[in-house]
């Protein structure tokens, strides 16, 4: 069966998946049951599909202490076997893809087959970063007035505190664990409130690819603020990495300057998508639909802006319109379906808000424009034209599926457009000129841009913005040193 492959999925198999997550708290190598408990829910239906374990701050103090106490010997440990140990995580990630993307549908609402594509591209974190782990360098110079030697060499930075969203609950987890355990670092993870499922299923996977006790913690609570702060501040967390909104991220960068903790923060974004004449329509409006439609516009990398050059403006809207108009809408486990729910009423009443706002300030609904009369939280695929740029979906992540198109005239104009945001993750051009492709690409400020390409994520590429979209990059060969710390030595010579 290939990743992509959806066949019917049963109430029986549903019900399977999810009896088959541990729910306890994974600390130092063992399952805990907690007095709490809170309770995770499908989108698609609103049913309560299952209770987790709901963490306090005594319980997330003792995963912090499982993790101290694990570090140095886990340091110790030599890079291939830190590396072996990845690899056959990867494996039985990629042997269980049928049950974990189940997992990630019902509890997230994406479609199947998307689910079944998460878990391939979190499995690929393990091998990028399980090659990785046997590459850590260092450096050998002589000073330059002789005399002596420099040594560098990089060492873990020590237990960290990973924080994931619920929009890409695997993947996010394994971008952040697969660095820390090729570093040798130990680690506590704190997964999404609305997501736990799908963490504490690859804890269960790391356990029997053979992970020590102590390495990976699991806590699972729905009392972020008060659980997390206490190990924040604890001086033996060594570094943070979360992705997540902003002003969360503003938030716990005040808490690790406490402590001048290492920090990773992903956060959000404003991302335009620029079309200028000269684009192949075909390709451009492919782009748009990965851009606009992954995760059913759940994603920090989002299309949020269409910025469309007045000529090809009204042809490029109608191609779209058509392409989103055909897509089927249903719950996840459906065969076919490509629209899923939103994760929450609160994440519909907010696309709600920024569709009827900008409807109010001029622009047309080509397509959609209001919630689904139907149980769950859905909001069908929306096109709407004439989107002017003061639009509060201009400012603000729609984090929806819903296309805002505005016009342009000018290049100028448009480099202009797209970087009047306080966010700069990532940005997106599609023009069939070189010279204005790479110039653009140049003018943009983010942290990544994908020129006439729709998706860019890889693990073999650092992600990552500037601005308020984040600090550091994961992935790539730069993902790793996030974790490490460089060590200068001086060697004195006779």
């Amino acid at each position: 069966m290939t990743i992509t492959d959806t066949p019917e999925v049963t109430r029986e198999q549903e019900r399977e998946a999810i009896a088959s997550v541990p729910t306890g708290l994974f600390i130092g190598g063992e399952w805990r049951t907690t007095r709490a408990t809170m309770p995770v829910d499908d989108p698609s239906t609103g049913e309560h599909l299952v209770e987790v374990s709901d963490a306090d701050p005594d319980e997330a103090a003792a995963a912090l202490d499982a993790a101290v106490a694990a570090q140095a010997e886990w340091a110790q440990v030599p890079p291939r076997e830190r590396s072996e140990i990845l690899t056959r995580a990867r494996e039985l990630m990629l042997a269980d893809v049928d049950r974990l993307a189940l997992i990630m549908t019902l509890e997230m609402g994406k479609p199947l087959a998307e689910a079944k594509g998460e878990v391939a591209y979190a499995a690929e974190f393990f091998r990028w970063f399980a090659e990785e782990a046997v590459r850590i360098d260092g450096g050998f110079m002589t000073a330059p007035a002789g005399g002596s030697r420099f040594l560098v060499a990089k060492q873990p930075v020590g237990p960290c505190i990973l924080i994931t969203p619920w929009n890409f609950p695997m993947a996010m987890g394994t971008r952040k664990i697969g660095p820390a355990i090729a570093a040798g670092c130990t680690s506590v993870i704190k997964p999404a409130a609305e997501t736990p499922l799908s963490t504490l299923a690859l804890a269960d996977i790391l356990v029997q690819a053979g992970l020590p006790a102590g390495v990976v913690n699991v806590v699972t609570t729905s009392k972020s603020d008060d659980v997390m702060r206490p190990m924040i501040l604890d001086p033996r967390s060594r570094k943070i990495s979360f992705t997540g909104s902003t002003p969360v991220g503003k938030h716990l960068l005040e808490l690790a300057a406490k402590t001048v903790m290492r920090t990773s923060m992903e956060l959000g974004g404003n991302a335009p998508f620029l079309v200028f004449d000269d684009a192949d329509l075909d390709v451009a409006v492919e782009g748009a639909m990965a851009a606009k439609m992954r995760n059913i516009g759940q994603a920090c990398t989002a299309a949020n802006r269409i910025l469309v050059q007045r000529p090809v403006a009204e042809e490029f809207a109608r191609r779209l319109g058509e392409r989103m108009g055909a897509l089927p809408m249903g719950r996840g486990v459906e065969d076919g379906v490509v629209v899923g729910p939103l994760v929450n009423q609160k994440a519909v009443d907010k696309v709600d808000e920024l569709v009827r706002d900008a409807l109010d300030r001029g622009a047309t609904a080509q397509l959609g424009g209001a919630p689904a009369d139907r149980d769950g939280y859905f909001y069908p695929a929306t096109v709407l034209t004439g989107v002017p740029a003061e639009a509060e979906m201009g400012s603000a992540e729609i984090f929806g599926p819903v296309a805002a198109i505005t016009e342009f005239d000018t290049e100028e104009e448009a480099i202009a457009l797209a970087n009047d945001t306080p966010f700069g993750l990532i940005s997106y051009v599609f023009t069939q000129g070189l010279d204005r492709g790479l110039r653009v690409s140049e003018a943009l400020e983010a942290g990544m841009v994908g020129l006439n390409q729709g998706v860019v994520s890889n693990p073999a590429a650092p992600f990552g913005g500037i601005k308020e979209s984040g600090v550091g990059r994961e992935g790539g060969f730069t993902g790793i040193d996030e974790f490490l710390e460089t060590k200068y030595i001086g060697v004195r010579m006779a």
